[in-house]
């Protein structure tokens, strides 16, 4: 059986310096398919999908919510074409019933040991509408390394520079944060994958460089722990969410390879500034994550945190403005309080405005927006604090005689004269 699986394109922020990283939730998907389905992977983002390619079925694997209707074009393409489609992924949950006007079938919650079923349905022509099973998810005892070999790596680099590989060691999240959908995608339950499978996979990835994405790794410090030891051996350099706030833990993640991390920015206060202080003395960059439009906050409120950054040296920050999506709390009062006037999914990028925010008008928010990027950047570009960490990375892989040269005259000449003046003194 030949099954084409798609990732829909979906459009960049123009503030954000333009890339593409290799998505993961298709080709862990992959890794759940029975072993006689022959998969075609077509990343939109990087290439163009062949419509007539020859193929028997089409999955589509969604995970933003600004993919949705591009995702559904894609179906009504295929279907036109009398080939059956199934949805699944992140965004497919958010936006199901939608979704089933496009697809002959849906596929809700995680892969592992469910895709048989599916699949011999499938193959008798009696393929169901829903396939839901979010309520009880799989043993992270059977997910298994992703099938990276789907990827065609070429093109995934930025001016020369080979991008990150995906990975993941947790799933769930004992979090419940106001704008997120974790806790209903995925329930608010920690899930660590046992210490071994994380090893197995670890193995079977040849790039130096790696993006952990689980939700955070700050839940359960024994378990991050013996994560971080058990990932020294393989000498990587990593890039994550949130890690614990704790002395050995920190020392343990440099030791591992940590490179840098993302960090909810929500407040001025000192543990913040402390909490970065940390960060950076045991040697790590940190790409602030910071969320506008809460309703808690005033125009003063959102300057001050702007003002703020400057003073923490942040290495990177990526401003986002918060959005209602479906199946969040935040969803669920701005629906009560009839505060969303855009109900367009493309616009729900964390760039646009969607609902009326309690303390800033909808346009003034958007240009508090405009300015966060505008004075964050004012001196030195995204781009190029981009590449300072790229090259901070690539002074200890040399150090440590782990450095994979790769097109470094291209890298020269595409990041320019300027950038390594700048950078390289």
């Amino acid at each position: 059986m030949k099954l084409k699986l798609i990732y829909p394109k979906w459009n960049k922020l123009e503030r954000q310096t333009p890339f593409n990283l290799p998505p993961h939730g298709p080709v862990a998907f992959a890794a759940s398919l029975p072993s006689h389905v022959e998969v075609s992977f077509t990343d939109e983002n990087v290439e163009t999908i062949d419509f007539e390619e020859p193929c028997d079925a089409v999955a589509v694997s969604m995970m933003l919510s600004t993919q949705a209707k591009r995702g559904w074009y894609i179906a009504d393409e295929y279907r036109r074409r009398d080939k059956p489609v199934i949805f699944g992924g992140i965004a497919t949950m958010l936006h199901a019933r939608e979704t089933l006007e496009h697809a002959d079938s849906v596929f809700l919650g995680e892969s592992e040991g469910r895709m048989e079923e599916v699949i011999q349905d499938l193959e008798n022509g009696r393929l169901k509408k829903i396939y839901n099973y979010m309520i009880q998810p799989p043993s992270v005892e059977l997910i298994g390394p992703a099938r990276r070999d789907l990827y065609k790596k070429e093109l995934y680099n930025h001016k020369g520079v080979q991008m990150v590989d995906l990975f993941h060691a947790s799933r769930g999240c004992r979090f419940s944060c106001y704008p997120c959908a974790v806790a209903y995608l995925g329930g608010r339950r920690f899930r660590p994958r046992p210490i071994d499978k994380v090893v197995e996979e670890l193995a079977t990835i040849d790039n130096n460089r790696l993006f952990i994405v689980d939700n955070s790794l700050a839940q359960n410090k024994e378990w991050e722990k013996e994560l971080f030891r058990a990932m020294i051996p393989f000498k990587k350099k990593w890039i994550s969410h949130t890690i614990e706030d704790d002395p050995e833990i920190l020392d343990l993640a440099a030791q591992a390879g940590g490179w840098y991390v993302y960090q909810a920015i929500y407040d001025t206060s000192d543990y913040i500034r402390e909490r970065i202080r940390r960060y950076h003395d045991h040697g790590f960059g940190v790409e602030g994550t910071i969320l506008l439009g809460l309703d808690n906050q005033t125009e003063d409120d959102v300057k001050r945190l702007i003002d703020f950054l400057h003073d923490i040296d942040l290495d990177l920050a990526e401003f986002t403005i918060l959005t209602p999506f479906p199946h969040t709390k935040a969803y669920d009062d701005m629906i009560r309080e009839g505060r969303i006037f855009d109900f367009n999914w493309d616009n729900y990028n964390a760039g646009q405005v969607v609902y009326h925010p309690r303390n800033i008008s909808a346009e003034r928010l958007q240009e508090l927006y405009e300015y966060a990027w505008t004075s964050f950047y004012g001196s030195e570009s995204q781009e190029l604090r981009m590449f300072r960490l790229l090259y901070s990375v690539v002074l200890r892989e040399m150090k440590e005689g782990t450095y994979r040269p790769r097109n470094r005259e291209l890298i020269k000449k595409s990041f320019g004269r300027d950038i390594n003046r700048k950078v390289l003194g």
